[in-house]
């Protein structure tokens, strides 16, 4: 087994990459999700993106392509919507606790759906992320997607790709879907103990291959802990070997069936050790005329640990590096990110289902995401004001955003508190 480590062998013979070269063999995946609580590894690091590139488009979300809507200036959201929470598997990191039996509660249906998606256009919602439990067990699924697609939004699902038949997929080409994310947590036995059914990895990889088939784009998402981070160097073997154009890392946080993974998530060293090597190997794919896009989430440590190494190694890239962070702002909790649930509960990110702000049969959601008399609404919307600890000492806090505030919660029972999961030293926050 390959072992995560800083490649030594990459780093002595970083180099300048063509950047406009190496875009113009990128599709960049025009069609895909992202958003502002991504470091985006390719872009920062591989020099896929430059700082004035955001800056053609005004920074205008609904202008803007979807591989560089991290950096919008109006920050209008992507919203997740968790459209059920019936799914077909079991995993352990679930943050919408999601089972494979019938949901009890009272679902959004699909009229209800589509006045969603009425509001969320007129607001200007650039994207919407169909999301679960999984979505591939509503039959209403397609139509959704395709009124999304009408409606001018970017329409895209998160999936564990299980459910993805040659004949499903079709039929999500044909009503226009951008792009599928497909859930993977590692190899064979790896991937089904954390997905709770055996045969899980097998399904997901047909899932991926009917949607590239069909003519979808489709990424991988991989969530970081100790039961599986020594699998991330197979992940990229599967990246290559399937030809698979996105791969996002997610950092563990703590919700849901997750909350009970706090312990077994991975030391400061070894998200340094990992950040590390996913640098590498998305290097050394660019250097071999492969470019890909890879992403890291959910921790925002990422973005001022990416700069510093770059200052180390190419301090041109790294100012350019630095103004793209100071766009993309770091986490986006209830500004840049948004997330309705299947009953239609208003939360400010799919993370942060325990804390309601309203539901959009009440009130639209646009209405909702505005109202700042909700006190923590309004503080997430201005929170580097807020967060406590040695964020407020930290010389990456408009850059950072204070990182991630549900797992800050979720291990110190204050929601202002400093992040476990940073992992710069004082050294490097220092101002």
């Amino acid at each position: 087994m390959e072992k995560i480590g800083v490649n030594s062998t990459t780093n002595s013979r970083i180099r300048t990459i063509g950047r406009k070269s190496n875009i113009s063999k990128i599709d960049f995946f025009s069609v895909c999700v992202q958003n502002n609580t991504m470091i985006g590894i390719s872009k920062l690091y591989c020099g896929a993106v430059e700082a004035s590139d955001p800056l053609r488009y005004g920074r205008d979300s609904r202008k803007l392509p979807s591989h560089l809507l991290q950096f919008s200036a109006d920050k209008k959201p992507v919203v997740v919507w968790n459209m059920t929470k019936r799914c077909n598997l079991k995993c352990v990191h679930c943050y919408a606790r999601a089972e494979n039996e019938t949901y009890r509660g009272n679902e959004l249906s699909t009229d209800e759906g589509k006045r969603l998606i009425d509001d969320l256009a007129d607001f200007g919602v650039p994207v919407i992320l169909f999301s679960g439990g999984e979505p591939v067990l509503r039959e209403d699924l397609p139509e959704l997607i395709g009124y999304a697609v009408k409606k001018g939004l970017r329409a895209v699902i998160s999936t564990n790709g299980t459910l993805i038949t040659e004949e499903k997929a079709k039929q999500f080409a044909q009503y226009a879907l951008s792009y599928i994310g497909i859930s993977l947590d590692g190899t064979g036995q790896v991937n089904d103990a954390f997905r709770g059914a055996k045969g899980a990895f097998d399904r997901a990889i047909a899932g991926v291959r009917n949607a590239k088939k069909a003519g979808i784009k489709v990424g991988l998402r991989f969530t970081i802990n100790k039961r599986n981070y020594d699998e991330i160097p197979k992940i990229f073997d599967i990246i290559e070997a399937e030809e698979i154009p996105r791969a996002c890392f997610y950092h563990l946080v703590y919700t849901g069936r997750g909350s009970k993974l706090i312990n077994e998530d991975i030391s400061h060293a070894e998200s340094r050790k990992i950040v590390d090597y996913i640098m590498d190997r998305t290097k050394a794919f660019f250097d071999r005329g492969k470019p890909l896009e890879v992403l890291t989430v959910d921790n925002h440590a990422d973005g001022p640990y990416v700069y510093l190494r770059l200052l180390k190694e190419d301090k041109k890239r790294a100012a350019e590096v630095y103004e793209l962070l100071m766009m993309n702002e770091g986490n986006a909790s209830g500004v840049g990110i948004a997330c309705v649930d299947e009953e239609g509960n208003v939360h400010a990110d799919q993370f942060w289902r325990h804390y309601n702000f309203g539901n959009v049969r009440e009130r639209p959601f646009s209405e909702i995401w505005m109202d700042t008399n909700n006190e923590l609404m309004a503080r997430l919307k201005e929170k580097k004001k807020h967060v406590k600890g040695r964020c407020t000492r930290c010389r990456w806090l408009n850059i950072c955003g204070g990182n991630f505030r549900v797992r800050a919660e979720a291990a110190t029972g204050d929601v202002w508190a400093e992040d476990p999961q940073c992992y710069l030293t004082q050294e490097e926050i220092k101002q």
